[in-house]
């Protein structure tokens, strides 16, 4: 009893709330604006989109590693103790045979107390072997990246699209039981009625009352799911969850299947992920390259300019005694021996190289199964709708006619009870058949990876 008191005061509350009137801000939203808001809004597509940003990056600082570089330094340094200082000659401690060395050495830096230093640096790659690879791998990189950011929108795209028809379906279920609770709830009232005026038994009204109760926690499960699938459709859409959401698009059966898309061309070598995992082989390809330029010689081109001063005092910086360092060199790097590290790093990326053509394969093979088992599904949904559209046309001719028996005293409740599960059943199980397809369909596109959303998004 307390069970049943619970339901009926849950099914009030969620039945007080479905009633209560739209407020102003009130979202209705059809399919395409769903679609619209995940590619923009959404949180899966901005995190997507934020690793081609990464890629750009990337890139560029790659590109960097071929301009030239120029850095800039200011240098103090005392001396406190030196074998090079020498006294000078004013000195009384000095020695007068060291007297003309000191006065000979004594404008050159070694032994000076204080030193300044101003350098202006230019370093420039001349030849790096590895320098035309690390281009080539971001460059792939960011490719990579593009075709994953088209997949995840695909993937968003079927989602929302999925969980746009179930939050439909949810409320076509909760509809139609709403109508089954309201039709046993008058056939109860006129059971009551006849049962005052003498033509009815106690019987048939108790058969009623129990009708209508196994109804009622039918009514709130699909109360419940009808909140849940629409709260997983805010969540991909970026919707606040407490607000509230109508969806425009109604879930209706096609006119007829439509033609399987992608029939006839290469399905595989049009999915975005197949496109990544190329990128990511050619990266692997471009490592092992990278691994074999260990072994070349780089040639650099570095050129320096140089303020030097040895003021007396620490300050004393307004002199014009700055002397000029200014050079330039060209060094030839020659790879002798790492202790078998470059042998090593070679064998690694031809392992890597080679991993990474099986997962290419491997997923060339899962998106073709991928599309044959969206294709099978569709076809079978859409056969689906057909028997269930019949079978549902036919439960409510058997309905109608039994209410009208009913009305006429030639069926009982029972029989009435009897029809109208079976006309529950069959408009759910068309309502199903008809989500099903649709998911599908979506399906169908997702195993392709090309979308409207993913096209708009990539330009």
């Amino acid at each position: 009893m307390l069970s049943r008191l619970l339901a009926l005061s849950l099914a009030a509350a969620v039945l007080a709330q479905a009633q209560r009137p739209a407020t102003s801000d009130t979202m209705r939203i059809s399919m395409d604006d769903a679609l619209a808001r995940a590619g923009t809004v959404g949180e899966e597509a901005r995190l997507a989109r934020s690793q081609v940003d990464i890629a750009s990056a990337q890139v560029r600082a790659a590109r960097s590693a071929a301009l030239p570089a120029l850095d800039g330094s200011f240098n103090y340094m005392r001396t406190y103790a030196s074998p090079f200082r020498i006294k000078a000659p004013s000195d009384p401690s000095a020695d007068s045979a060291l007297a003309p060395i000191a006065k000979l050495f004594s404008n050159l830096p070694f032994g000076r107390v204080n030193q300044y230093t101003a350098n202006l640096t230019a370093t420039q790659a001349i030849f790096s072997p590895r320098l035309g690879s690390a281009l080539r791998i971001a460059s792939q990189y960011q490719s990579a990246a593009r075709h994953g950011l088209r997949e995840q929108l695909a993937e968003t795209e079927y989602q929302v699209r999925s969980a746009y028809v179930r939050a439909l379906l949810a409320g076509e279920m909760e509809s139609s039981t709403r109508e089954a609770v309201a039709q046993a709830t008058r056939f109860l009232d006129q059971e009551r009625l006849r049962l005052k005026a003498g033509q009815s038994a106690e019987l048939d009204v108790l058969r009623a009352e129990v009708s209508l109760e196994n109804l009622r926690p039918q009514l709130v499960a699909a109360q419940n799911a009808a909140a849940i699938a629409t709260l997983d459709l805010k969540r991909l859409v970026n919707v606040p969850l407490a607000a509230p959401l109508v969806l425009t698009t109604p879930l209706v059966a096609p006119a007829s299947p439509a033609a399987a898309p992608g029939a006839g061309g290469d399905i595989v070598a049009g999915r975005p992920a197949v496109q990544a995992e190329e990128q990511q082989v050619r990266i692997a390809s471009e490592i092992v390259k990278q691994a074999i330029a260990a072994y070349i010689p780089s040639l650099d081109f570095r050129m320096s300019l140089g303020r030097i001063r040895y003021p007396r005092e620490v300050f004393a910086l307004n002199g014009r005694e700055w002397l000029t360092d200014w050079n330039a060199s060209v060094t030839l790097t020659v790879p002798l021996f790492n202790g078998m590290q470059r042998g090593a790093d070679l064998s690694q990326a031809h392992v890597g190289l080679q991993q990474e053509r099986y997962r290419l394969a491997q997923l060339r093979e899962a998106v073709q199964m991928q599309y044959e088992q969206a294709l099978g599904e569709r076809t079978r949904a859409a056969a689906d709708i057909t028997a269930r559209r019949r079978t549902a046309e036919q439960a409510q001719r058997v309905h109608d006619l039994t209410v009208l028996r009913y009305d006429q005293g030639l069926a009982t409740h029972l029989d009435v009870s009897d029809s109208r599960l079976a006309l529950l059943m069959a408009r759910a199980n068309f309502a199903q058949a008809v989500a099903e397809y649709h998911i599908a369909d979506a399906g169908l596109r997702r195993a392709l990876g090309s979308s409207s959303l993913a096209l708009s998004a990539v330009r």
